[in-house]
C-alpha cells in the first residue's frame, strides 16, 4: 500500500507540473494587452507638438500649459524672469570675461524655454565667429529634440550652429521629453544622459517607476559642458557626481570655460545641477522621495487622479506638494525658510571671499614679480573656489535640496577662497591684499 501511496503522489506532482507549465506557454503566447482605456487618437513616436498629446491627457497638457503664465515668485527664487545680476550685483565681478556678466536671468516656466534661449543676450550669432553659440545650447529647451536626436544623432546636432539648427525648433519642453508615445512610461531622452549613466555601469532601463520620477529630471537638470571642437554635450560624471569628483574630472581632462581677465585664472561655470544636488546623500532622497513628488504631485479633478505638471516651487503650492507627507505644512514653510535663509547669507559671504581672492590675484599678476608657483596655486583655489559656490548658486533651490551639502560646499568654497587670497599676498610679499571687504558696491560695477 506504501508503494502505491508513493506511485500516486508521484503522478499527481508529474501532472501538476505539466498542467503548470502548459499555464505559463499559455500566458506566454498571448498577444499584448490593449490599454485598458483606448486612446482617442495615436501619439507617434516622440511626437513634439504636446498638443496632440493633450487630446488623449488633457488635465496633464492644461497644467503643462500653465508654466507659460506661472510667474509667481519665492523669496529667493520663483519663475519670473528677473536678473540676477541686478538682485547680486557681485555676480557680475564673479563672472568677469564670460557671457554671465551681460546677462544671467532666472528661469521661468518649462513652456518658456524656447523663447528664453533665444532671447538671452549671452548670444553670440555670428556664425562666423570661432565662439558662435553652438545649437547644443538647445539640448534642454525642446521636445523637437528626442526626434531630431533620432535622426540627426547628437554628434551631427551638436556641430551645428544655434542659427542653423533654429528652424527645427518650433516647440518648447513638452511630453516627449520624459515620456515614451505608446505606453507613457518615463524614459531617458538625452544621449548625454544615456551615456553618463552607462559610463557609470547603470542601465536606466531597470530602474523603478519611483527613481524614473527623478531620473527623468536628470535629461536637463544637471551639471555639464561642451566637449571638444564639436561641442559634444557631456555630463561630467566619469568619477562621481559630487562637486569633488566633478572638479577632478575637469583637471584630468584639462577643461575651462573660460579665463579670468587680469587674473589668468581658467574657470569652470555650474549650470544647473539640481539632480547631482539632491541625490547627494539629500534626507529626501534617501527617504524615497522622487522631484516629481513634490514638483508634481498628485491632484484630483472630480475623481480623476492625476500628476501636475504646472512644475513649480512647492512653496507655492505647499498643502498638494508638501502635505502628502507632512501634516503641518506651516511648520514646512517656516523649516524652509530658516534653511534657505542661513545657505542665502553663507553663499553671500562666500562670494565677498571670492572676491577678494580675485583682487588679490588680480594684483599679483600686475605687479609682475610674483612667485610663479604660489601664484598659479592661488589660481587652482579660485578655480576650485568660485565653482564650489557656483554649484550651490546655481542650484535652483537656494540649498533646500540638500542643505548639509550646501554649507559644507559654501564653506569649503571660502575656505579656498581665503587659501588663494592668502597665497597671492604671500606670492608678492604685499600683506595689504590679506585685508577683506573690497566687495564693490553696484554703482561701481563694470561687467
Amino acid at each position: 500500500m506504501k508503494n502505491y501511496t508513493t506511485l500516486i503522489l508521484a503522478g499527481l506532482v508529474i501532472v501538476l507540473a505539466t498542467t503548470l507549465v502548459g499555464v505559463l506557454m499559455y500566458i506566454k503566447n498571448q498577444p499584448a494587452e490593449t490599454r485598458a482605456v483606448e486612446p482617442l487618437t495615436e501619439i507617434a513616436a516622440m511626437e513634439p507638438d504636446s498638443s496632440l498629446w493633450g487630446v488623449n491627457f488633457p488635465n496633464q497638457y492644461d497644467t503643462l500649459m500653465k508654466t507659460q503664465t506661472n510667474n509667481t515668485d519665492t523669496t529667493y527664487a520663483g519663475s519670473s524672469q528677473f536678473s540676477w545680476l541686478e538682485r547680486d550685483p557681485r555676480q557680475v565681478i564673479l563672472f568677469a570675461g564670460y557671457p554671465f556678466s551681460k546677462d544671467y536671468n532666472d528661469d521661468r516656466g518649462h513652456a518658456n524655454a524656447v523663447d528664453d534661449v533665444r532671447a538671452t543676450a549671452r548670444l553670440n550669432l555670428n556664425d562666423e565667429d570661432p565662439k558662435h553659440t553652438p545649437a547644443t545650447c538647445y539640448s534642454c529647451k525642446s521636445s523637437d529634440n528626442p526626434g531630431l536626436w533620432d535622426e540627426l544623432g547628437m554628434e551631427a546636432y551638436d556641430a551645428m550652429t544655434f542659427n542653423e539648427m533654429t528652424p527645427n525648433i518650433n516647440n518648447s519642453i513638452g511630453c516627449s521629453n520624459c515620456h515614451e508615445a505608446e505606453t507613457m512610461r518615463l524614459i531617458v531622452t538625452n544621449p548625454a544622459l544615456k551615456e553618463a549613466l552607462e559610463r557609470q555601469g547603470k542601465d536606466w532601463t531597470t530602474f523603478t517607476r519611483q527613481e524614473m520620477r527623478t531620473v527623468v529630471c536628470a535629461n536637463c537638470h544637471v551639471e555639464y559642458y561642451f566637449q571638444g571642437e564639436g561641442k559634444y554635450l557631456t555630463f561630467p560624471w566619469d568619477n562621481g557626481t559630487k562637486v569633488e569628483e566633478i572638479i577632478s574630472y575637469y583637471e584630468e581632462i584639462g577643461f575651462k570655460d573660460w579665463v579670468y581677465p587680469e587674473t589668468e585664472t581658467p574657470m569652470l561655470k555650474a549650470q544647473h545641477p539640481e539632480y547631482e544636488f539632491f541625490t547627494a546623500g539629500s534626507t529626501h532622497y534617501n527617504a524615497g522621495v522622487s522631484c516629481a513628488d513634490c514638483h508634481m504631485p498628485y491632484v484630483r479633478d472630480g475623481a480623476n487622479k492625476f500628476s501636475s505638471h504646472d512644475v513649480h516651487s512647492p512653496l507655492l503650492n505647499p498643502e498638494q506638494a508638501c502635505g502628502q507627507c507632512h501634516t503641518d505644512t506651516n511648520y514646512v514653510i517656516e523649516r524652509v525658510a530658516s534653511i534657505q535663509q542661513q545657505v542665502a547669507e553663507t553663499k553671500i559671504d562666500t562670494e565677498d571671499a571670492i572676491i577678494d581672492a580675485v583682487t588679490a590675484i588680480k594684483a599679483a599678476t600686475a605687479a609682475g614679480n610674483a612667485d610663479a608657483a604660489l601664484l598659479d596655486e592661488a589660481r587652482k583655489l579660485h578655480r576650485e573656489a568660485q565653482f564650489m559656490w557656483d554649484i550651490v548658486s546655481a542650484e535652483n533651490s537656494t540649498g533646500f535640496h540638500n542643505p548639509e551639502y550646501a554649507l559644507e560646499t559654501l564653506a569649503k568654497s571660502a575656505n579656498l577662497a581665503r587659501q588663494a587670497q592668502m597665497l597671492a599676498a604671500q606670492s608678492v610679499g604685499d600683506t595689504t591684499l590679506l585685508e577683506t571687504g573690497t566687495y564693490y558696491p553696484a554703482e561701481e560695477v563694470v561687467p
